[in-house]
């Protein structure tokens, strides 16, 4: 960050009254709204930090550590009444008066971009530290960052020799805002397709593994034969022979191999058994086959929604981060798992993960689904609470992306599971239920 750019920023944020709002939106970003429709966004990344102007935009998570909850409490619905530069260097600090305050009370958020003092850090009027986004301890720095302890100053160095004066702060950031998203939504498609197209090849290597039909029964007729010709030759086996060689019933010279650890009284029954594997494989492998085919499908239609995303919490809804807590590393074996602000939704992937999805839904869990076509089940666990319409509006919008190819508009059904009566199969019957339009932008004609 330019210092003259931090000044004019805070010569900007000195025309406001007060903060409507200050959350933490991203690992590093910080959103502080003034005077309830001025959204600034402070990135405090080390070696990256930066401030840009944009629309509030709800975050795919929560942040629930305690500098989070200072944050929420102390800045939102306060009064600022300072802004300014400490020292004139690149140290933004502002000065509020927290809602819930009695007296003369204050506190400061103080917005570092000194490099790798890179910090935000919330103070009390005797500068001793609240909490703070990043804690420093006297083994990695001189420079001690912890709650209860006073705060010593950044050694100051050589400033911008750019001191020309910014008019229109707000659009620079506004425009840079622009910029940062085009760079990010660039690296976050081939991140994210990377992922998507490592999945698909699996899936083709699993498909092109499978065994036909055919040749499944060819196995079962020969572990038959093995099975009959050990039974008419067992007299002339020995417990220690690891092969048999006779004739089969055409008279034809025949050798079969042994498997270990099965005793010669068992040797008939265990090719009894591959026999009867091999054609009950033969008679579903074509199941497996479609199931493994709709995956693939369901992972082409995702690859071709980050193809065409135009943001980067699109993508970050389509292909979510990994999650580092306990709770977000739950895996799901019947279907596509993901986290919208902290609630949880099921995404089947084909009608055999649907069935599966809905018998294991809660009855005041919301089901969605397309209305009149085919299309993936979507499940989520609501845990008795009020959905916020920005989950619904997500979770809509993942139903349609991993179910169609074709741009559009498409109506979603979505209702509580206890509404949703099973016909067969995947087919159901509900009602009392609301829609929701969900347009899937993009190119028609997929090459």
């Amino acid at each position: 960050m330019k210092l003259n750019e931090l000044q004019a920023i805070a010569n900007r944020l000195k025309e406001f009254i007060f903060i409507s709002r200050a959350r933490r939106v991203e690992d590093n970003t910080i959103e502080i709204t003034f005077d309830k429709s001025e959204s600034y966004f402070f990135d405090m990344t080390r070696g990256h930090s930066t401030v840009y102007k944009a629309p509030s935009l709800r975050p795919l998570q929560g942040y629930n550590a305690p500098f989070d909850t200072l944050l929420h409490s102390l800045l939102s619905a306060s009064k600022l009444l300072d802004v300014e530069l400490v020292n004139g260097d690149r140290i933004l600090k502002l000065k509020v008066a927290p809602k819930s305050s009695y007296k003369d009370k204050v506190v400061y958020l103080q917005l570092e971009f000194t490099g790798k003092f890179t910090n935000a850090i919330l103070l009390d009027d005797n500068n001793v530290v609240i909490e703070a986004l990043r804690h420093i301890d006297s083994s990695s720095s001189f420079r001690v960052v912890r709650p209860g302890v006073e705060l010593e100053g950044v050694p100051t160095k050589a400033q911008d020799s750019d001191k020309q004066e910014i008019k229109d702060i707000d659009s620079l950031l506004e425009e840079r805002y622009k910029k940062l998203q085009e760079q990010k939504l660039t690296t976050l498609k081939k991140q994210k397709a990377l992922q998507i197209d490592k999945k698909i090849d699996k899936l083709k290597k699993e498909i092109d593994k499978l065994p036909n039909e055919a040749q499944l029964l060819e196995d079962e007729q020969k572990y038959k034969n093995y099975a009959n010709i050990i039974l008419a030759n067992l007299y002339a086996i020995k417990p220690y022979d690891t092969k048999l060689k006779a004739y089969d019933f055409e008279g034809e010279e025949i050798t079969i191999k042994f498997p270990k650890d099965i005793k010669v009284n068992r040797l008939s029954d265990y090719f009894f058994n591959l026999a009867k594997r091999a054609k009950a494989k033969a008679k579903n492998i074509h199941i497996e086959k479609q199931n493994l085919l709709s995956k693939k499908s369901f992972y082409e239609n995702i690859a071709y929604s980050i193809e065409n995303a135009k943001t980067p919490y699109e993508l970050e809804l389509l292909v979510p981060k990994r999650a580092k807590s306990q709770k977000k590393k739950a895996k799901l074996k019947d279907g596509e798992l993901f986290w919208i602000e902290d609630y949880k939704v099921m995404v089947g992937r084909n009608s055999n993960e649907n069935q599966k999805l809905l018998a294991q839904a809660k009855s005041n869990d919301i089901w969605m689904h397309i209305r009149d076509i085919p299309s993936s089940h979507v499940i989520i666990r609501t845990d008795k609470q009020n959905l916020p319409q920005s989950v619904i509006q997500a979770a809509a919008k993942l139903c349609v992306d991993f179910s169609v190819q074709s741009a559009g508009d498409y109506e979603v059904d979505y209702t509580k599971r206890k509404f949703v009566k099973v016909q067969e199969g995947s087919n159901v019957l509900y009602n009392k239920y609301d829609t929701i339009r969900v347009t899937k932008e993009g190119i028609e004609i997929r090459v």
